[in-house]
């Protein structure tokens, strides 16, 4: 084989490593030849609460003036919007796991879901205030959805969405989406539970994704996306970059020789 024979699959070689493959960059592939997915109930386990998060606590009834003297009035309710009302207005977990209401005083939500917590409420309100004709009824909801989001996406940080359920497709879009040098076949996703934090890995180019237990997040989820070996090579992510990086170190290469033989 002759040395320009040599450079040309030298310079092939390169371009097919460093380049970063169309099939790494679309998400859920059906990699089994047709069959469809199905998603499995048990992985959408219900939220469960824990200390810092924050609760927004409704209490209603057929009369509003009875009901008044359990919520905040409204001359105690800070005047803000979004996530600023969210925080100063919601209840928030203490470190023992307790919410304080209003007459109600704390009660202790930790470890249990929103729907535990309004049947404790509204328990407590039928026990001690209220009887059955007076049509009392409590909302309980978390005062927005938040998760934690770092490595190759366009914005990364702590977001906030006002929806109950949020699954991992929609963390990343609201987050701009992965860069094209982010790997999507091991997104990485830190759960924290009362007795500890566990680490869970996610393929969202497999169609199979939709059925790890990290698929759909849980409040307090930190999601991690790792770069591509492409990009610590500094090669380029297309073709084009990548032959522009090779051609700029042969020309610096050329000059280089060029040089010291003179």
């Amino acid at each position: 084989m002759n040395k320009p024979s040599i450079y040309l699959f030298f310079l092939i070689s390169i371009l097919l490593t460093s380049c970063v493959p169309t099939k790494d960059l679309i998400y859920l592939q059906n990699k089994n030849d047709g069959e469809n997915t199905v998603v499995t109930p048990s992985n959408q386990k219900p939220y469960r609460l824990q200390s810092n998060d924050i609760l927004s606590v409704s209490i209603k009834a057929i009369d509003p003036k009875l009901v008044e003297i359990f919520n905040p009035s409204g001359s105690q309710t800070v005047s803000v919007t979004g996530e600023q009302s969210s925080y100063l207005n919601g209840y928030s977990v203490d470190d023992h796991g307790n919410i304080r209401l209003p007459v109600l005083g704390e009660i202790n939500v930790l470890g249990f879901t929103v729907e535990e917590v309004r049947g404790k409420i509204e328990k407590l309100l039928f026990e001690k205030y209220f009887k059955n004709e007076a049509g009392v009824f409590v909302i309980v909801k978390l005062s927005g959805f938040r998760y934690t989001i770092n490595g190759e996406v366009q914005n990364t940080g702590t977001k906030t969405l006002f929806q109950d359920k949020v699954n991992i497709m929609e963390a990343i879009a609201n987050a701009g989406d992965i860069n094209v040098t982010g790997d999507r076949k091991d997104v990485k996703v830190i759960r924290t539970f009362p007795q500890g934090s566990e680490t869970f890995s996610i393929d969202l180019t497999d169609s199979k994704a939709v059925n790890s237990p990290c698929f759909y997040l849980q409040p307090n989820d930190y999601i991690y996306v790792k770069p591509l070996k492409q990009k610590s090579w500094g090669t380029g992510k297309t073709g084009i970059e990548s032959l522009t990086t090779i051609v700029t170190l042969l020309s610096l290469a050329t000059t280089t020789y060029l040089l010291l033989r003179n």
